[in-house]
């Protein structure tokens, strides 16, 4: 171990992590399975034990699971665990975070706060709707599955599909309302989210596209139009937005959606500040942009690298991050998943007919393969997501055969 990195985790203060989700967490994890042994502490505004989210959509909401805890050893790593406190500003001058049980100094900060889901105006205290980010938002709606309440799902989007399939699932009546014209609209082009909107009808669901919701009532949603929809319950997914607010004033570099500007090191404009999960954007070299990636997977490897840089200390060796974007979705007994990042102008390569129950679509940019969304088809994700790290040029027509393996594309 090198002076420098014995002075730094001498400090007294050490690593301070705001946020209790995946990434705040694993933050943790990393720093001592990579080494740390000065003094880390992990700060989180809910009470519980820090849990996974991805199951609250689906195992916990389903009574299939009580919770979805992490399984590490805070205590026997050295982690000190602050649950139920709120981080309410940042002095970067003072090396302090401000939070509902008082100051707390930090040597290194990292910011792991996650993204909190947006809220449907006019719907702020009104019986019967619900978002679902939290346990305890997953708590208060077991009562609705279980009771078949008929159900409005406002938003077609990733977590709007996995809710209807769990309601579906349970036996609920399920309407699903999208202002666009078509599921998935701010994620996938128009073609690809074509083939995805028939599946709520296969599931029982109704999905009422290019309607804005006017009014929800106790017990009914009325839209634009003046239908109204009966609902003993609305959850309302219409995306979410970086949970940065508590940073205004602090002087830190943020998007204009909220997000921490980190680096390609992950480190932010402050010093000895870090930024990494859904609160965070990034430079990406491999896809030429910056990106904010709102999913697990990325809360599960960034605090890795955040980790080898506070190890490596000032003037050390700084890892560069750059992943392929990869997350996953259960809906409607289909599984789909996507890696890599596709954007406007990128050419779209079918493998299979999408009308059939497994079908893969792939983005090129130039020769290059960009991303690939696979539905029922985890080989085409596996070997799609090393071509996309690889970078190699690719047949267009081997990537469009569906017989042969994808990997096969390569030049």
């Amino acid at each position: 171990m090198s002076d420098q990195l014995s002075q730094t985790q001498d400090t007294a203060h050490g690593v301070v992590i705001v946020g209790a989700g995946m990434a705040g967490v694993q933050t943790a994890v990393a720093l001592r399975e990579q080494g740390w042994t000065g003094p880390v502490t992990l700060l989180g505004a809910e009470p519980h034990q820090p849990y996974d989210r991805p199951p609250l959509s689906k195992a916990v909401l389903l009574g299939k699971a009580e919770d979805s805890a992490f399984d590490v050893d805070f205590q026997g790593l050295g982690i000190e665990l602050r649950l139920g406190v709120e981080v309410t500003g940042l002095r970067a001058a003072d090396h302090e975070v401000d939070t509902s049980a008082g100051p707390v100094p930090y040597a290194t900060l990292v910011l792991a706060t996650g993204a909190e889901p947006l809220t449907l105006p006019g719907t702020e205290g009104v019986p019967g709707v619900h978002l679902l980010r939290t346990l305890d938002d997953a708590e208060r709606l077991k009562p609705v599955i279980t009771e078949r309440h008929d159900v409005v799902v406002v938003g077609a989007g990733w977590i709007g599909a996995e809710f209807a399939t769990a309601a579906r699932e349970a036996g609920c009546a399920v309407t699903v309302v999208e202002a666009a014209a078509r599921p998935l609209a701010g994620a996938l082009p128009a073609e690809v989210a074509d083939a995805m909107s028939g599946w709520y009808a296969e599931a029982g669901a109704r999905l009422v596209t290019g309607a804005r919701v006017a009014e929800v009532t106790p017990g009914a949603v009325v839209l634009a139009d003046g239908t109204e929809l009966p609902a003993g319950a609305v959850v309302v997914g219409i995306g979410a937005r970086p949970a940065t607010g508590w940073l205004d004033g602090s002087g830190i570099e943020r998007g204009a959606d909220g997000s921490v500007t980190a680096d390609d090191h992950l480190a932010t404009s402050l010093p000895d500040v870090y930024a990494v999960g859904d609160c965070a954007s990034f430079p990406s070299a491999r896809f030429g942009g910056r990106l904010v990636v709102h999913h697990w997977d990325n809360a599960l490897q960034g605090p890795r690298t955040v980790a080898a840089n506070i190890l490596a200390g000032p003037g050390g060796e700084a890892l560069v991050y750059d992943p392929v974007p990869y997350f996953w979705s259960e809906q409607f007994g289909r599984f789909v998943q996507y890696a890599g990042h596709h954007a406007e102008g990128d050419a779209l390569v079918w493998r299979g007919d999408p009308a059939e129950a497994a079908w893969s679509a792939c983005w090129l940019r130039g020769e290059a393969l960009v991303a690939v969304l696979a539905v029922g088809r985890p080989r085409d994700l596996a070997q799609g997501r090393k071509l996309i790290e690889s970078g190699v040029p690719v047949d267009p027509a081997r990537v469009a055969d569906a017989a042969a393996p994808l990997k096969s594309a390569a030049r």
